[in-house]
């Protein structure tokens, strides 16, 4: 039984960081790319960061580029997101999820195969 369990969410104000966890078992770890989705009361879920199973390649959207860190320690069978310089429209509920699709579409829900619960960001001004 593949599991993810994310940790980390909280209440933090504008401008500050957070640092999400997304700790995964039932299945090496090491083999599958992993990413980080987000998804804000009202909207749709939506795509934040990816990192390659090694680690040597990671992607983001454009609204967090520079300001988010996507990282993984495969020994730790681990993922991590970084947020540095939150804003408001960063508040969200984000969840990690792990597949074996092509890295090419990184960033599309259904490559991916399993997700975490999610942990709720609340960024306050």
């Amino acid at each position: 039984q593949v599991q993810l369990v994310e940790s980390g969410g909280g209440l933090v104000q504008a401008g500050g960081s957070q640092k999400l966890s997304c700790a995964a078992s039932g299945r090496t770890f090491s083999n599958y790319f992993m990413g980080w989705f987000r998804q804000a009361p009202g909207k749709e879920r939506e795509f934040v960061a990816a990192i390659s199973s090694s680690g040597g390649r990671t992607y983001y959207a454009d609204s967090v580029k520079g300001r988010f860190a996507i990282s993984r320690d495969n020994a730790k069978n681990t993922a991590y997101l970084q947020m540095n310089n939150l804003k408001r429209d960063d508040t969200a509920t984000y969840y990690c999820a792990t597949g074996p699709s092509a890295w090419r579409q990184k960033t599309t829900e259904s490559s991916y195969d399993y997700w975490g619960q999610g942990t709720q960001v609340t960024v306050s001004s």
